[in-house]
């Protein structure tokens, strides 16, 4: 799959958008345009100043400067009823030019303008991080047909359709290997940086590059539909929706310039003196705020979306960021999902434990159920030589009867051995926090395997330091027997536990913690949990790379299964709400007010006040793309 350039991938929200790697350069025709505007009006007022033009010509160079901020001001005043920033600024200069400050008023449109392009160039810049974070996806394949090899767009490759990847070359679709073998780096989808092995049978995902060795990919999804491809679809969505605080924020400035526009006019009736009334404008205008929460949450966005977490949108960073109850689906959550050996106890003098395991092992070899394949894999781990039986029958809802080496085997549950005529000792059927299976040879019982979901690898770390993130409650939901879950709970440190749970008594659970006031967090598959990911305040579903159903059935989706994924998730929240309060703390209270202060004493001047203008505007880009490089130290 050879990248000749940008690729468009149309979302769902709009067939034609283009993806991440297709976005326009930061300086388009647009922008040069508007850099020019702003230079020739910057000439024409120092010309001005220094006697070279005439006032007419200052008041044409004024209109040239305040034609785009008082449109868009006015469109605003129409359309959304809304008195914002620019017919703030176009009142200030209007304001000083009326009141003899001619200079004044140029020179204040002047940085403005040069204050507003900067800002929305820096914006965008922080948007178009999400982009360069992500990537962009391959536009042509190397598509295998039969001996031959032709090169065609990825838009023309079907579901079933082979394709060929070499070294270097970045995987065109999601599919499965079916030849070859190598190792790619899937920091696109997941974050992580090592790459992974891949051989025949192993999953593979578009927009992932291999780093070494050639595969045959069947392809099973390719373009919109891939895993990439719905990564941006939703990154790009959750850029552009608004966090509460984002609303709040909007909301003051809304009521905000009303009242700041009574304030001036009180001011002008007391002082009588224009000079000051224009500097208070500048000091007094809303623009930092608009700036304050929208880019924060771009940046926390593209940083999360690096390490391989999907935020749909800033109200779930938000509440992820102020949650203080955590709740746990335990099977593939908690624990990685597939039994493992934990114990094996031969009852016979005849057979070690290990001779025991053998046995088993053999008659399991062939049985495709997830217990009896652990089962051989620890005898494999051991190193047990594990014979063919040869003879083998697997029993639905018992286990399995074989043959090996002459010796009849059977393994299974107590059914199993009840049907055969077989009894085991009542002690060794007590309920038990393992999943027990018995062994018997040639017709007596012989021993027992406990097998154990196996915990994920530092989970009981994971929730000691997420309860030092300000989590007070930890709780585990699971449809699992209660001893089972007790014990789990027990070697994690959780502090509540709810078994044999039906999905709808999940949703319960969770319910009732939120009608006690608390915020809470689900943390689950993303699949089977779904109903539970919905109701809580934030949803976030564990493992979603190469599953459709898992990115869409949470408001949070960590592409991999490492539970420190986690804490990164509310690690990037909280730094992000954060930052908000120190850009509206900092940028929009501390310098505003100062400024404000200092025009009221009469110590600074309109020139004066533009140029300080500037500073918050810097405070607040720099404070909110330093997310950008958040350290997410495991």
């Amino acid at each position: 799959a050879t990248v000749t350039g940008p690729s468009v991938i149309p979302s769902t929200a709009d067939e034609s958008r283009t993806s991440p790697g297709a976005s326009a350069p930061l300086m388009d025709r647009h922008r040069w345009l508007e850099v020019g505007r702003i230079v020739l009006v910057g000439v024409l007022v120092l010309a001005y100043w220094q006697g070279w033009i005439p006032v007419p010509v200052l008041w044409l160079t004024v209109a040239l400067g305040l034609y785009p901020l008082a449109k868009t001001g006015v469109e605003d005043l129409l359309h959304e009823h809304k008195v914002g920033t620019e017919i703030f600024v176009t009142l200030a200069t209007l304001t000083a030019l009326i009141g003899g400050e001619a200079i004044a008023g140029a020179v204040l449109m002047t940085i403005i303008l040069l204050a507003e392009f900067v800002a929305d160039l820096n914006t965008d810049r922080a948007r178009a991080s999400i982009r360069t974070l992500i990537g962009s996806a391959p536009r042509t394949a190397r598509l295998r047909e039969g001996t031959t090899e032709r090169e065609v767009d990825v838009a023309e490759l079907r579901a079933g359709d082979i394709v060929l990847v070499r070294a270097g070359d970045q995987i065109p679709v999601d599919g499965t290997v079916i030849g070859g073998d190598g190792s790619a780096t899937e920091a696109s989808i997941t974050g992580e940086s090592v790459p992974k092995d891949k051989a025949v049978g192993a999953a593979v995902f578009a927009g992932t590059v291999l780093e070494s060795g050639a595969l045959d990919v069947r392809t099973e999804r390719a373009g919109r539909d891939t895993t990439f491809a719905r990564i941006i679809s939703l990154v790009e969505q959750a850029e552009e929706s608004q966090a509460p605080v984002q609303k709040l924020t909007d909301r003051v400035a809304a009521w905000l310039i009303p009242v700041v526009i009574v304030f001036l006019v009180a001011v002008f009736l007391i002082t009588r003196n224009v000079r000051m009334v224009v500097t208070l404008m500048i000091f007094t205008s809303p623009a930092e705020l608009g700036l304050a929460t929208p880019m924060v949450m771009i940046a926390a966005i593209a940083r999360a979306a690096r390490a391989g977490i999907l935020v749909k949108g800033g109200v779930h960073l938000e509440t992820l960021a102020r949650v203080d109850t955590v709740v746990f689906d335990k099977t593939g959550t908690l624990t990685v999902g597939a039994p493992v050996v934990r114990r094996v106890q031969t009852m016979t003098p005849a057979l070690s434990d290990d001779q025991l395991l053998a046995l088993a092992a053999a008659a399991d070899r062939r049985s495709a159920h997830p217990l009896a394949q652990a089962v051989v894999e620890r005898a494999s781990e051991l190193g047990l030589a594990v014979d063919e039986p040869s003879q083998f029958e697997s029993i639905p809802g018992r286990g399995v009867r074989a043959t090996v080496g002459g010796r009849q085997i059977l393994v299974g549950n107590q059914l199993l051995l009840n049907d055969a005529g077989i009894t085991s000792p009542p002690n060794e059927l007590a309920e038990s926090a393992t999943i027990r299976v018995l062994v018997s040879v040639d017709g007596a019982f012989a021993g027992l395997i406990d097998l154990a979901d196996e915990l994920r690898p530092n989970a009981k770390e994971t929730l000691d330091r997420l309860r030092a993130t300000g989590v007070t409650r930890i709780a585990m939901l699971t449809g699992d027997n209660e001893v089972t879950a007790k014990h789990v709970a027990e070697e994690l440190g959780i502090d509540e536990v709810h078994a044999e749970l039906l999905p709808e008594d999940k949703l319960s659970v969770i319910q009732a913690m939120q009608r006690d006031g608390h915020r809470v967090a689900m943390i689950g598959d993303g699949v089977n949990d779904a109903p539970a990911l919905a109701t809580a305040d934030v949803g976030v579903a564990m493992g979603a790379a190469g599953t459709q159903a898992a990115l869409e059935a949470a408001d949070i989706a960590l592409m991999t299964d490492d539970l420190e994924q986690i804490l990164a998730a509310r690690t990037i929240a909280a730094k992000a709400y954060r930052t908000i309060k120190e850009n509206l703390f900092v940028g929009v209270g501390v310098v505003h007010v100062a400024g404000i202060i200092a025009a009221l004493l009469d110590l600074i001047g309109p020139v004066q006040a533009a140029i300080i203008h500037l500073g918050p505007d810097l405070l607040v880009f720099l404070n909110s793309t330093k997310l950008l490089r958040l350290r997410l130290d495991k």
